[in-house]
Parts: structure tokens; C-alpha cells; sequence
């Protein structure tokens, strides 16, 4: 990948699908609405905690949909469809939270594809027809907001460094941000084809998993010493927890089959490089670089694991994209029959590896703090990174005016209390300001920015 900011992206921003995109597409989401109405799964995280009063009757379907659509429409229409919109690259935000929200809606187990396919259609036919009439405005605010990328793709970069410094201080945080500074230096001087982030992010989280796992190592051993071990696990053994962590594991193996059929849906999407799973992703599929996008989610996956394991178990409802392992195993894939194979395969692993998963992170409490502060890191680096190329899209579609009406629209609802959630903020005011702009030039009253 050439790192300058000026890169093009290669998929043009035309959201322009196949045929068999399209049917994937459609498909896909009228299975993933027909499992979020059965309780199965959901992609929102914060959802997934309410799913266990919905699926024992403590919760009506109606609450809970109110619920998954407080918690995902800011989203939906901040992010999701502006990254997509900018990157021409389908992502999970505009994909799988509605159609848990249409799934947990449906009334009827038969209703709930229709309507998850409903909304594949809206999104393969409808952003196609809305990307074209942008480009065709005077003010082309989804060129603009292209801008984006070279901000997401660098910053991303630092999630690993933020994450140590969280947890084990700033002496290693120094380290490893002086590390990670080398290695983006070295990358763009010895490999400039290459993400120049590639290495460097690979080499922070393993430094961050390493520094974890020695952590809960010398602690095991400092228990092993003052015969603490066997106190825990007699404690465990009675944890009123594990009862309904084994029923929620067995609720979801019954479902096997079907959670196979997603995890190669969801690879076999991943394989036509029409779908990113994150921010720094999308751009990447974008500008065809597929095994650095692989790499990207793959560290993503290491601060989800532990989150997604323990709300299932929790819950009794998986993650619609699983530990989101399909994502960079789909983008390497060389033919879709083989990304449906695998992608199914790796499913299966998952859910029948639940309740071992949970076991080995219980013992592990250093690796799970790691997956909270990465997950921290990875919103942190990713909403300052948002913002600032949000405010280059601003400056790229109306200068100074521009900036005032984005930079005043993130500001506003920053002031009213978040009403639109801070990530999906900025995008969402870079489209709002593009309206704005095209409405003041249609009434003489602004000049578009040349170039």
C-alpha cells in the first residue's frame, strides 16, 4: 500500500455489486434477523446483556427492541452507512445491527427473514442510487470525506501502545511507542508498498499479551507459593455463575448447524472484498489490501474475545460474526466455496469451545484486563481519528466554512449531551454539512472548493 495521503481508493466509493454480492448480501442478513429473532445472536455487544431476561420472559419483545435500537441507531446512521458511503465498502454497523433490531422486532419467526432480506435489498440497491447522486452534487461531500482514511489507517496504528500504557504504565508505554515509531518509519523506508502500520501493530499486542500473560504467570506461581489455588477453585466450583454458563453454552451448541450456515455467510462475505469489519478495514479492502486487512482484525479479534466468550455464556446469545475471527481468515480466502467451508468450520470451533474459553480466561484475569484496555485503545485512537478526518473532509468540500458548520455540529452535540454517539458524531456531521453546503450554493450564496 503506498502510505502517502493521497492514495486512491480502489474500489472508487461506487458501491456498484455483483449479482451474486447482492443475492450474498440479501441472504445474509435474512438469516442474521432470523437468529437475533430467535435469541441466538446479535452483533450489538451492549444488547447482548439483555438478551438473557428476553430469552427467560422477563423482557417483552417490544422492550427489547427498544433497547437494541437505543443502542444501535446512532450507529447505523453516523457510521455505518457514512463509512460506507466514503470507503464503497459494506460494513457490519450498516449490515447487522438493523437486523438485530428487525429480528428481536418480528412478531413471527417466518417475518423476521423477510425482513432482514428487506433490508439487504435497501442496502445493495439503495447506497448504489445514493452514492451516484452524491457524486452528481456540486458540493461531492463523499470524495471529501475519502480524507478519512489517512487519519483512521496511522492512528489506528497506536491502539497497542495506548492499551500498555493503561495497563502496565508509562514506562512500557514509552517503550512501546518508541518501538512502534521505529517500525513505521522502517516499513515506509524498506517496504512502501506495505501498510506502514502492518508491523508495528503486530508487534505492540504481542508485546502487550506477552507483558499479560508473564503478569498472571508470576501471580499463579505467588499463589501456588501461599496455597491460594486451591481456596479459588473450591470457590469456583460453588459460583452460582457456572450453572448458567453451562446452560447457555449447551442452548448454543443445540443450535450448531446454524451457526455453521453464518459463520460462512459472514466469510464468504468477507471473501468478495466488498466488506470490511472496521474503520482502518474498510479502507484497506478499499484500496485492495487484503492480507493488511487480515492482519488489522485479526489483532481487533484479541480485545473481543474475552468480551463476546464471557456475554454469551452470560446471555445464552452469540455474536453474529462469532469472535470475529471469519473477517480476516474471509479476506485471504481464494474462492468463496472455500471461505464457506472454512468460515463454517471455524463456527463450530467457537461455540463448541465456549465453555473451555471461559474456564481459561477465568484463570487468566491480566489477559482479560489486556482485552478491555485494547478495546478502550481501539475507540480512543478511532475518535480522535474520526474527528480529524472528519475535519479534513470539511476543509476539503467548503474550507473554513466547512469546518465551522462540522466542527460547530460536533460541537453542538457535544454541548446537548451526545444525542448521536461521539464516533458516529463527526461522520454524520461531514454529511449533514455537505447537505448544508449544497443548499447554500443552489441559493448563490457559496462557491464549492476547487479540486
Amino acid at each position: 500500500m503506498n502510505s502517502s495521503p493521497g492514495t486512491v481508493l480502489a474500489a472508487g466509493a461506487n458501491l456498484d455489486f455483483t449479482l451474486a454480492q447482492q443475492l450474498t448480501v440479501i441472504a445474509l442478513c435474512a438469516l442474521t434477523a432470523f437468529i437475533s429473532h430467535m435469541a441466538l445472536a446479535v452483533f450489538n455487544d451492549g444488547v447482548r446483556p439483555f438478551m438473557l431476561d428476553f430469552i427467560q420472559g422477563r423482557s417483552t419483545r417490544s422492550a427489547t427492541t427498544a433497547v437494541s435500537f437505543g443502542l444501535s441507531a446512532g450507529f447505523i446512521f453516523g457510521l455505518g452507512a457514512p463509512m460506507a458511503l466514503a470507503s464503497g465498502v459494506l460494513n457490519p454497523w450498516l449490515l447487522f445491527l438493523p437486523t438485530d433490531i428487525l429480528g428481536i422486532l418480528s412478531p413471527k419467526k417466518w417475518l423476521a427473514p423477510i425482513l432482514g432480506g428487506a433490508w439487504g435489498a435497501v442496502v445493495v440497491f439503495g447506497l448504489s442510487g445514493a452514492n451516484n447522486l452524491a457524486h452528481d452534487l456540486p458540493v461531492d461531500f463523499l470524495t471529501a470525506m475519502q480524507q478519512m482514511s489517512t487519519p483512521i489507517l496511522f492512528l489506528f496504528t497506536l491502539f497497542p501502545v495506548l492499551a500498555i500504557t493503561k495497563q502496565f504504565g508509562r514506562k512500557w508505554g514509552g517503550v512501546a511507542g518508541v518501538l512502534e515509531l521505529a517500525l513505521v518509519v522502517m516499513t515506509m523506508k524498506l517496504w512502501p508498498t506495505v501498510f506502514a502500520g502492518a508491523i508495528a501493530m503486530a508487534v505492540g499486542v504481542l508485546m502487550l499479551i506477552g507483558l499479560a500473560i508473564a503478569k498472571d504467570l508470576r501471580q499463579r506461581k505467588a499463589d501456588r507459593a501461599n496455597q491460594v489455588e486451591e481456596t479459588e477453585e473450591a470457590v469456583l466450583a460453588d459460583d452460582p455463575m457456572a450453572s448458567l454458563f453451562s446452560a447457555s453454552a449447551a442452548r448454543l451448541r443445540r443450535y450448531l448447524p446454524l451457526f455453521m450456515v453464518l459463520g460462512a455467510g459472514v466469510c464468504v462475505l468477507a471473501q468478495m472484498h466488498i466488506f470490511g469489519g472496521g474503520e482502518a478495514t474498510s479502507f484497506l479492502i478499499a484500496k485492495g489490501n487484503y492480507s493488511e486487512a487480515a492482519q488489522v482484525d485479526f489483532y481487533r479479534v484479541f480485545g473481543f474475545i474475552p468480551l463476546i466468550a464471557t456475554t454469551a455464556l452470560a446471555s445464552g446469545a452469540y455474536g453474529i460474526a462469532g469472535f470475529t475471527l471469519v473477517y480476516p481468515i474471509g479476506y485471504l480466502m481464494p474462492n468463496p466455496v472455500l471461505a464457506a467451508v472454512v468460515g463454517a468450520l471455524v463456527f463450530a470451533v467457537e461455540v463448541l469451545a465456549l465453555s473451555y474459553l471461559g474456564k481459561f480466561l477465568g484463570k487468566l484475569p491480566s489477559v482479560r484486563d489486556s482485552s478491555e484496555h485494547l478495546r478502550s485503545a481501539i475507540t480512543d485512537t478511532l475518535q480522535l481519528a474520526i474527528l480529524f478526518g472528519s475535519l479534513m473532509a470539511a476543509n476539503a468540500m467548503g474550507a473554513g466554512l466547512g469546518i465551522l458548520i462540522v466542527g460547530g455540529l460536533y460541537l453542538l452535540n457535544e454541548a446537548m449531551g451526545r444525542p448521536v454517539v461521539r464516533m458516529a458524531a463527526a461522520p454524520a456531521a461531514v454529511i449533514v454539512g455537505g447537505i448544508v453546503l449544497n443548499v447554500l450554493y443552489w441559493l448563490d450564496l457559496f462557491t464549492p472548493v476547487k479540486g
